[in-house]
């Protein structure tokens, strides 16, 4: 079993809290030109795993359909089998 600490530290102060707003420097932060840039490269990146996202999709689906067509299938010939038996 672990040992148990007997002593407790002395916490350590909290971090200064940044001034302003929203915590950033104003240099630091990008211009509306750069950000909008940014924003569209992201937009462009998501349509574009969303275009494969939904090919895969569809592919998946039509691999599904097929398996439940063969069991479907599979099933009718083993009634059929059955039946002629009877």
């Amino acid at each position: 079993m672990a040992e148990r600490v007997t002593r407790k530290g002395k916490r350590q102060a909290a971090p200064p809290r940044p001034k302003g707003r929203h915590g950033a420097p104003a240099e630091a932060k990008l211009d509306a030109g750069a950000r909008l840039e940014a924003l569209e490269r992201e937009r462009d990146q998501l349509k574009a795993q969303l275009a494969d996202a939904q090919a895969l999709i569809a592919k998946l689906e039509q691999a599904r359909d097929e398996a439940v067509n063969r069991i479907d299938w599979t099933i009718d010939s083993l009634h059929n089998v059955l039946e002629s038996d009877a």
